[in-house]
């Protein structure tokens, strides 16, 4: 029964709320609901104010105070000019990572342990150094701050762990359709000489010199163009007398600024294609350069435009087109970077390799119709209504209120630049979209990227002029395309010379038994791994960490047994034949016999070497390896393969280095594996031909 009164006194008591005074109850109006009503006046925005100081030296200090927790962020940039690196590709990111590997005073292990310690975080790059820390352990982060940003040492060896894993990870790429789409699109959008289309590969990163390192950091580094941020548990008079005290004495002169052509704008379309051996997908990005940064008077106007084509969310022109109705694939994006030299704009997706050329007709269709036709004020509220919510969640970041001041600072914008944000963004018309569009979307003059199988090539010549399609290798070179063959060259011409250069097929004939011992490093940790066969029949693989087996696999010529730390797994037929194929030392004679062919696709230029393709065909004729014998030599060099696993295909790359000879014949020393994205280097240490091997050493219970 309480409950009842209870609610009926609230009842009540919101009647009488509700109830007006008969003297000021207007007489009710009939609601027109074919009237769309107008639109509010946008919110006022509320944003905490940034306190800024200029130093002596030149370096600006911006503080953003909030004490909600006692922790505190410090990050110093460096305003500077991109700086095309030549023939040394690579060297400016590595002067950036070094920095915090080791000072004057101390070694990369000190300046971890010391950042451990106080439980923060320091990182540093080719224009950044900043730190994180709870608020009373400032001074120590900040004089770490201090010791890497005026005294790195760049050690020699931390510059050749880098190196390495820097080669390493140009391999990894080599495989991921995504990242050779990246690469391929920034050298058609501003070609090899620009900052931005320029790369890393293994010659230039092993041009580099300590000495490089050092003549950036000297020249580029300086006061006179950092701007220090600190976010946190500080007020402006702690935060500016930090400042004075660790870099008020950094000095530096005046940095050199550089300025570049912009890319020429193409007059057509032009495709760029990329050959993925056994690519199930093609990775499609429609690109070019565009004059847009973040003072251009039509950049709100541009990002509204992107988010209706295909900026993030299902409602997008791109998502709705591409993967709702067509069902091409799950996920079609679009982007509009601006940047203070050259933006650029982006708009693809991954899609089934028979689809490539129709999702290239919708991306493009998509963009055209955005210049031809005005939005529907519905689609204008929806994009408007998703950017005013991200820039309110936003908002709740204090880092966010720091990084509006630092862009205020430097593209010289109004002070009240973001607090009008949402009243600019408000007023941005369906004409002023369609603008945009006209100016900013190029469906006529673009390049067409696409990373796919080879047999999708012809399909893609008509979006090019004149039929020509721009060819790129997977490390983002220039291709001349697969040279066919010349006359009398044939897969078995290719596989004999192969014998030849590796020290003679009779040597090989001989072989009864060969062990290989070698290494890699996973994490850190070494991992030994052997290899032993016999007859070409028996194959047995242990890899070991020290005293304890990781893994074991034995076949007898007819049995196969996997165990995983000492726990036998299942296997099955493809998994005997496999073993069987490994175990023959002349597999590529014997290809029939396990239900392959072999087919030679020709030649191509790869890492600045002419190579035969060698396909590896299964019984339904689809390529599921491709080797790569080096033409000049006949020296097998790298091999690539895709296997269809539970979750999809997964591609692996294999590149044979660095070859010795063993009883006269040639194996590689260095072998560099690339399987799903993780990246080894494994070496040989020791081959042993026709040494004492007992059978029992194939035995499988």
């Amino acid at each position: 029964m309480k409950f009842i009164y209870t609610l009926l006194a609230a009842l009540l008591v919101s009647t009488a709320i509700a109830q007006p005074s008969k003297k000021t109850t207007p007489k009710a109006t009939p609601l027109d609901r074919s009237i769309v009503p107008k639109p509010g006046p946008a919110p006022k925005i509320q944003i905490g104010k940034a306190t800024s100081f200029k130093l002596e030296n030149g370096m600006k200090v911006i503080v953003v105070e909030n004490h909600k927790l006692p922790n505190v962020t410090y990050s110093l940039s460096l305003n500077l000019t991109p700086l095309a690196e030549g023939n040394k590709a690579g060297y400016i990111s590595i002067a950036g990572e070094l920095l915090s590997a080791g000072t004057t005073t101390k070694t990369k292990g000190q300046i971890d342990e010391a950042i451990d310690f106080i439980g923060g975080q320091l990182s540093t790059s080719a224009s950044n150094v900043s730190g994180f820390c709870l608020s009373k352990h400032s001074e120590t982060l900040l004089a770490l701050m201090q010791d890497v940003l005026l005294h790195p040492s760049f050690p020699e060896e931390e510059l050749e762990k880098t190196r390495k894993q820097m080669i390493s990870a140009l391999t990894s790429e080599k495989t991921d359709p995504n990242a050779v789409s990246d690469k391929v699109g920034n050298v058609v959008r501003y070609g090899v000489r620009h900052p931005y289309g320029e790369f890393a590969t293994e010659n230039t990163l092993n041009n580099i010199k300590r000495e490089d390192l050092m003549g950036y950091y000297q020249t580029y580094f300086s006061p006179m163009v950092a701007t220090l941020v600190v976010v946190g548990d500080v007020t402006p008079d702690q935060a500016l007398a930090s400042a004075k005290k660790y870099f008020g004495e950094w000095t530096g002169n005046a940095v050199p600024t550089r300025t570049y052509p912009a890319p020429a704008e193409l007059k057509a379309n032009q495709v760029a294609f990329v050959a993925m051996p056994g690519a199930v997908q093609s990775v499609i990005d429609v690109t070019y350069a565009v004059p847009l940064n973040i003072n251009s008077s039509d950049y709100l106007a541009a990002t509204v435009l992107n988010n209706i084509l295909g900026g993030s969310g299902f409602q997008t022109r791109l998502m709705q087109n591409l993967r709702e109705d067509k069902a091409y694939t799950y996920g079609a994006y679009s982007s509009m970077s601006p940047d203070d030299v050259i933006g650029n704009f982006s708009a693809g997706a991954s899609v089934r390799n028979d689809v490539s050329d129709s999702a290239i007709v919708q991306l493009l269709f998509e963009m055209d119709r955005l210049c031809t036709e005005a939005v529907s004020a519905e689609t204008l509220k929806s994009a408007k209504s998703i950017m005013s919510g991200a820039f309110a969640r936003r908002l709740e970041n204090a880092a966010t209120v720091a990084q509006f001041a630092y862009n205020i600072s430097k593209y010289n914008l109004p002070e009240n630049y973001y607090e009008t944000y949402l009243e600019r963004l408000n007023a941005i018309t369906a004409e002023d979209v369609q603008a945009a569009a006209k100016k900013y979307l190029k469906a006529n003059n673009c390049y067409i990227s696409v990373v796919g199988n080879k047999d999708i090539l012809d399909k893609l010549k008509p979006f090019s002029k004149n039929g020509e399609v721009m060819q790129f290798n997977t490390d983002g070179t220039v291709s001349k395309g697969i040279i066919p063959p010349a006359a009398g060259v044939t897969a078995a011409t290719v596989v004999e010379a192969y014998y030849a250069a590796s020290g003679g097929k009779d040597k090989f004939k001989k072989v009864k038994s060969m062990k290989q011992e070698g290494k890699m490093s996973v994490q850190g940790t070494s991992i030994n791994i052997e290899t032993l066969t016999l007859d070409n029949k028996m194959l047995r693989v242990e890899v070991s960490m020290g005293p304890m087996k990781l893994s074991t696999q034995i076949f007898d010529g007819t049995k196969l047994v996997v165990k995983q730390m000492g726990k036998e797994q299942p296997t099955e037929e493809k998994d005997i034949l496999k073993a069987k194929m490994e175990a023959d030392f002349f597999l590529r004679d014997h290809m029939a016999d396990f239900g392959y062919s072999l087919n030679l696709a020709g030649s191509i230029m790869r890492n600045e070497k002419e190579v035969y393709m060698l396909e590896t065909l299964n019984e339904k004729k689809k390529v599921v390896k491709t080797e790569y014998f080096d033409k000049a030599t006949g020296q097998l060099v790298s091999t690539y393969s895709v296997e269809e696993g539970p979750e999809g295909a997964v591609t692996s790359e294999t590149n044979f280095k660095d070859f010795m000879t063993v009883d006269g014949m040639i194996f590689p020393k260095t072998i560099q594996i690339n399987a799903g994205g993780q990246a080894l280097d494994m070496t040989i240490e020791k081959i042993t031909i026709n040494g004492k091997v007992s059978k029992k050493a194939f035995k499988v219970d």
